[in-house]
Formats: C-alpha cells, sequence, structure tokens
C-alpha cells in the first residue's frame, strides 16, 4: 500500500515538473499581454550568460536587415529603351543608383552616419530639403516627437542650435503651458501657476495634438511665465510671442513683456484652435495674465522668428508614440493651418523595451497604424523614424546593453521600410552595443544607463545633424554622403 502511495506521488511530480517545463515554452506576449516565463532552471543559470546567448540571435538578425526597394516605378521605367524619359525620372533613377552604389546591398547603417531613406525614389525628406533651401524668407519648423529621451530639450536643443547657425531663426519654438520637464529645461524656463493639464496618456475624450496636453484654468486668473535661456546665442532672443488656445468664450489677456509694451486685450471666441500673434525685435521673457477663464483652454506659447528654422520640443514622459492612432484629424488641419511643419521626427523605445520581450512583431503593427495616422494628419510634412538608443541593465554585476535593445532596433527598422520613410539609427550613432557604459562615463548621461544628460544630447544631435546634411548634400547631387 506504502509502494502505491510513493508511485503515485512520483507519478504526481514528474506530471507537475512536465507541465513547468512547457510553460517555459510559452511565447513572451499573447494577445497583446506579457507573459512571464517560468524557468524551473533560473537559479543556477547566470543573467549574462542568457544574455549572451540572446544577443548572438539577435546580432544575426540585424545583420540580415532588410534592404530598400531601390528599383523606384521611375529607374524601372529607364530600363525600357522604349520609355519616355524625362528629367525628372532621370534624376530620382540617378538618385535610386547613387544610394545602392554608397549603401552596398544591405540599406542597414550600423553606425548611425546616415539617413536610411526607405522611401520609393530615396526621397522622403525631400520637402524639408527644399524648406531649408528657403529659409531665409521662411519659417522651416520641425516638430520633434518622443519620450522622456528628448524631454527639457535633451537633443533638441543641440538639434536647434545646429541647424539655426546654418540656416537662421531664433528662439524655442513652441513650448505648452507646462511639462514634467519644465522645472529643469534650460533652453527656456516656464512656470506656469493655476492650470489643470489634461493629457493623452490619460484621456480619452478629448482631440489632441502633437504635444499630447491641454490645459485648463483651475484658479482665477492663471498665469505663464517664460524667460529665454542662455546657453545658446539663437535662443536668447524672438521676433514673435504667440499665444496658442483650443476654445475661448469670453476671455482677457494681459502680457507684460521686456520687449513689448504693456498690452491688454480681449482674446476673439473659438471653438478650435486659434492663435494671437505679437511681434517685437528682441523678446526674451515676459509674463502672460488671464481673466474670465472659463471655457478657455491653452495649448502653449510660441517664441521664434519669421524666418530660420524652428524647432518644438514635444516631448512626453511615459509615451510609447502608439497613442498617435487617437489624432484628430480636423485637430491637426486647424494647427497646420497656423503652424505647418516640414519635417516630423518620431522618437519612441524606451516606454517599450523590456527585458522580458524580445518579439516586437505586436509593436511593429501598432506602430505601423500611428505613423500612417500622422502622416494623414500632417500631410505636408516629411517623416523621419528614429530607432531606440543604447539602454543597460545589470548582468551579473556589471552594467550591458540590453538583448531587448536590439530586438527593438530591429522592428523599427522594419517600420521604417513598411511605411517607406527615413530612419535614423540613434543606437548605432551613439557606439552601439554597450556605448550607454562610455556616456555614462564621460557624463553624457545619467547613472539609470538610459537617459542622456544635456551634454549626451549635444553630442547625438551633432551626429543627427550630419546625417541630415550629408542626406541633403546627396539628394542635391553632392559627392560625399
Amino acid at each position: 500500500m506504502k509502494n502505491d502511495y510513493m508511485i503515485r506521488l512520483l507519478a504526481l511530480l514528474a506530471i507537475v515538473f512536465a507541465a513547468c517545463t512547457g510553460l517555459y515554452f510559452l511565447p513572451d506576449q499573447a494577445f497583446g499581454i506579457k507573459i512571464k516565463r517560468v524557468d524551473l532552471l533560473s537559479a543556477l543559470r547566470s543573467d549574462a550568460h542568457v544574455r549572451d546567448s540572446r544577443m548572438e540571435a539577435l546580432r544575426a538578425e540585424l545583420a540580415e536587415a532588410e534592404a530598400p526597394a531601390t528599383d523606384s516605378p521611375a529607374s524601372m521605367s529607364l530600363a525600357d529603351s522604349s520609355a519616355e524619359v524625362d528629367s525628372i525620372a532621370l534624376a530620382i533613377a540617378l538618385r535610386d543608383s547613387i544610394t545602392k552604389d554608397m549603401a552596398g546591398i544591405a540599406a542597414a547603417d550600423h553606425k548611425g552616419e546616415r539617413i536610411e531613406d526607405y522611401s520609393e525614389g530615396h526621397n522622403g525628406l525631400h520637402r524639408f530639403f527644399a524648406a531649408l533651401n528657403s529659409s531665409r524668407t521662411r519659417p522651416v519648423r520641425i516638430a520633434f516627437v518622443g519620450d522622456s529621451f528628448v524631454e527639457g530639450d535633451i537633443l533638441t536643443a543641440g538639434l536647434r542650435n545646429s541647424l539655426q547657425q546654418s540656416f537662421g531663426g531664433r528662439g524655442v519654438g513652441f513650448v505648452p503651458v507646462t511639462s514634467e520637464a519644465a522645472r529643469y529645461r534650460s533652453t527656456v524656463s516656464m512656470t506656469a501657476a493655476g492650470w489643470k493639464t489634461i493629457s493623452i496618456l490619460t484621456d480619452k475624450a478629448n482631440s489632441f495634438i502633437l504635444s499630447g496636453l491641454i490645459f485648463e484654468p483651475e484658479e482665477e486668473n492663471p498665469s505663464i511665465k517664460f524667460k529665454l535661456g542662455t546657453m545658446y546665442a539663437a535662443i536668447r532672443r524672438a521676433g514673435s510671442l504667440q499665444l496658442i488656445y483650443d476654445r475661448n468664450v469670453a476671455t482677457s489677456v494681459h502680457l507684460s513683456c521686456n520687449a513689448i509694451a504693456d498690452t491688454s486685450l480681449q482674446l476673439p471666441p473659438a471653438d478650435g484652435i486659434s492663435a494671437c500673434t505679437l511681434r517685437g525685435d528682441s523678446i526674451s521673457s515676459g509674463t502672460i495674465t488671464f481673466e474670465q477663464g472659463d471655457g478657455f483652454r491653452a495649448l502653449g506659447i510660441v517664441l521664434e522668428d519669421e524666418t530660420g528654422v524652428s524647432v518644438d520640443n514635444l516631448a512626453l514622459r511615459g509615451h510609447s508614440g502608439l497613442m498617435w492612432t487617437k489624432l484628430d484629424e480636423q485637430t491637426c488641419s486647424r494647427w497646420n493651418a497656423i503652424r505647418p511643419y516640414d519635417l516630423i521626427i518620431l522618437q519612441y523605445g524606451l516606454n517599450v523595451a523590456t527585458e522580458e520581450v524580445l518579439d516586437y512583431s505586436w509593436y511593429r503593427g501598432r506602430m505601423c497604424e500611428s505613423i500612417a495616422r500622422v502622416r494623414q494628419c500632417f500631410p505636408e510634412a516629411d517623416l523621419l523614424l528614429l530607432g531606440v538608443s543604447d539602454r543597460a541593465n545589470r548582468y551579473d554585476g556589471s552594467f550591458a546593453t540590453m538583448p531587448a535593445v536590439l530586438a527593438l532596433l530591429n522592428a523599427q527598422r522594419k517600420i521604417a521600410v513598411r511605411m517607406q520613410i527615413p530612419f535614423w539609427n540613434t543606437f548605432g550613432a551613439m557606439g552601439g552595443e554597450n556605448s550607454m557604459l562610455a556616456y555614462v562615463d564621460k557624463g553624457w548621461a545619467g547613472k539609470d544607463y538610459t537617459h542622456l544628460s544635456f551634454r549626451g544630447g549635444q553630442e547625438l544631435a551633432s551626429a543627427l545633424v550630419k546625417s541630415l546634411l550629408n542626406e541633403k548634400k546627396q539628394y542635391e547631387g553632392g559627392n560625399d554622403r
């Protein structure tokens, strides 16, 4: 009898062991839900060993990155001797040929030295480049949309400064009424009092623009106080101040500014995005106070010139980029009428990469939907997708690149290929694997091994500007990429 019980116990243990072993082979994700893998031998397996085995497979996958469709309809028509060749088709085909020669068979740039243009004809930034060539007579506007990696004007400050030095322009562009990064943003000091923040991350009832934020008065006489920073000469002054609001019934404002006489005015009623613009030669600081705020909604202010480059930092902490499917086309159209963009840069990934997940096919599909929506809402803007930056985690006592970074980078490049938009390898530009460790050692990144310091942002901004200007030269027929 005792032997019978022992046999049953052993059989039960065998069944449990087999079930737990089977659970180890479950996928990391099912129906959008993360699944924690059961690993009976995890205590015996070192973190570094697990990471190394994952990295080896991911490196091989990145090495086989997809090549772009370098044969555009225009270049294909040239292969047909009976085709009628015009100058435009010839130019596009020539760019195709040059790109193929310089990039080789593989499209991927593992060092982040160039823009990987997956658009048909390799002209994904042509509108932006044309705008830069006209920067002395019109404003060139860039929206840099991202997460905490660029909040507080990290990276975008250096990008803005470099482009303004080359193509003119002053000021910091659009700035929301307030943000989580307002207290440490050095390019402009924004102190807001008496406002309630509505965010696209938590609100489902309102329509948003790319800033993802709306502000309503929650106290009498709410105010906005601003002062431009001094870290770059070009941002210390601006030629115009613009207040952008989303709704108004009977609100009046009082402006006290260093370069404009104290002004009180009644804002026109509005049920949609509207703007009030004041001009002054050297605007650097001021205070805007609002009265009769019932029914009023503000978005932010703009400090810029009427010519040159203007860069809007539209970072939203915790955003993965997937919320842009909620963009309202009519609302964005109203924004476009006031503030049309020539280039929208999309930077995401840190809020997606996790240690447990290496399959980002689910993210790839949803991000493609987001990009399609951005393209639909901003049809006149070129799009540039940035790959995820390096991020390190601790394995057996030392820091190293998370395998998820390589997996996500591969997914993001496939997104660019599928959506036929330009792509820039941020990870490669930083130096590739374990580059975050070098950034931290130099003081270019924080001890979280995830976020850049302003010095690191400047370094990465210089690399991005160099890639953009080399791409512009290549597009326009230069010899060097």
